[in-house]
């Protein structure tokens, strides 16, 4: 059943223990009727910009997962439903933005894997942290269908060449399905071609958790030794340079400037370390 984007619900499913990436992803599949538990769950990981990296916020991968999955209701598998799911995220990251300053979680957190739980509690409990992300997912969530949908609904030419995006690239190689393809081809770029935090890296750990989940799993965290394996061979294979733009060494001006890139051989080396695992 679709169940509409208010601050109610959002934070209701936020305060039942879920994090901030997989509340967005929850609270936006519910509206457009298509709950996706297992993917739900996989998504915890990317909290706190990637496993409490620091960067992108949780919101904003979250967004981009839903926004994808929708894309894909729409359109199917492919080129096409890709490149709407980088616009969509684009305006997602974009609109986070200008509700908060910032998209990186550090910059509005200041907390990141290297904080002391001391830090981390004085964050969220003394400074009202809890409080802050329950209000930005309230206010982010229902802003974010409307750039969804108008994403969407803006007028089409046409489809682009494949790859459109490394992250679906990248999920297809991981035995992703069309579905996961495209729900992850926004992370592309750093998150709708932003240049953040890496979004093939998101992807991975995406798709590994999803398969942890199968395994057995019975539940993930941001010490998951897979997933902390994996960024061992991204920071091997980068330099240990994380955001998109520095290990590129250039921002995307759009889907066709990156699946040149792509085309080209551009990150071939390390999504083939990431694949790896």
């Amino acid at each position: 059943m679709t169940a509409p984007v208010t601050p109610l619900r959002t934070v209701g499913t936020f305060i039942r223990g879920r994090a901030c990436s997989d509340t967005l992803l929850h609270v936006l599949n519910c509206a457009y009727d298509r709950p996706l538990p297992g993917e739900e769950r996989a998504a915890m990981q990317l909290a706190g910009g990637i496993l409490q990296r620091g960067y992108q916020c949780g919101m904003i991968w979250g967004a981009t997962l839903a926004a994808g999955a929708e894309a894909h209701r729409r359109f199917g598998d492919g080129a096409r439903a890709e490149a709407l799911a980088v616009a969509a995220a684009g305006r997602l990251l974009e609109l986070f933005r200008a509700q908060n300053g910032a998209t990186d979680c550090f910059d509005i957190t200041e907390i990141d894997d290297s904080s002391t739980k001391i830090e981390m509690m004085t964050y969220f409990l003394l400074k009202g942290g809890v409080v802050r992300c329950f209000a930005g997912a309230a206010r982010y969530a229902s802003a974010a269908k409307d750039a969804i949908d108008a994403a969407l609904c803006a007028p089409q030419g046409e489809a682009p060449p494949a790859p459109v995006s490394c992250a679906a690239l990248l999920t297809t190689r991981m035995g992703g399905s069309g579905l996961h393809a495209v729900m992850a081809a926004g992370f592309a770029g750093g998150i709708g071609l932003g240049g953040g935090g890496c979004g093939a890296l998101a992807a991975a750990i995406w798709i590994d958790g999803m398969k942890a989940l199968r395994g057995g799993a019975e539940r993930l965290d941001f010490e998951s030794p897979r997933a902390l394996a994996m960024i061992d061979r991204f920071l091997a294979c980068t330099g240990r340079r994380f955001e998109c733009e520095e290990i590129c060494g250039r921002r995307f001006s759009g889907v066709e400037e990156h699946g040149t890139y792509l085309r080209g051989g551009g990150c071939a080396p390390l999504l083939e370390a990431l694949a790896a695992g």
